[in-house]
């Protein structure tokens, strides 16, 4: 079975950069999307990347700040995170083995544990 390892995660002041990991075992992947969620709060996508030909997306909110990134050898995929906000704190999650849909809908099977990301202002 497929399992899904995230890491990077930790507490920044806003203006800072993190990069989170996701490390996968079991099958290579193509399709990758990274989601964030804060308590209470539903779960919104962020980034994702579909293809060997790495196409990108990104949500509104994060576009120009974050950058997705896969390494297909090593079946990983990485976010990139600058210019952090206090609103960008959650947990993050990566998400792979697509099942359907078209961005932003997105529909993965696969799914990390999670990483958390507090910014401070």
């Amino acid at each position: 079975q497929v399992e899904l390892v995230e890491s990077g995660g930790g507490s920044v002041q806003a203006g800072g950069s993190l990069i989170l990991s996701c490390a996968a075992s079991g099958t290579r992947n193509y399709v990758w999307g990274w989601y964030r969620q804060a308590p209470g709060k539903e779960r919104e996508v962020v980034a994702g990347v579909f293809g060997m030909g790495g196409t990108k997306y990104y949500a509104d909110s994060v576009k120009g700040r974050f950058t997705i990134s896969q390494d297909n050898a090593k079946n990983m995929v990485y976010l990139q995170m600058n210019s952090l906000k206090s609103d960008d704190t959650g947990m993050y999650y990566c998400a792979t083995k697509i099942r359907g849909g078209a961005w932003p809908k997105w529909d993965f099977s696969v799914w990390g544990q999670g990483t958390h990301v507090t910014v401070s202002s």
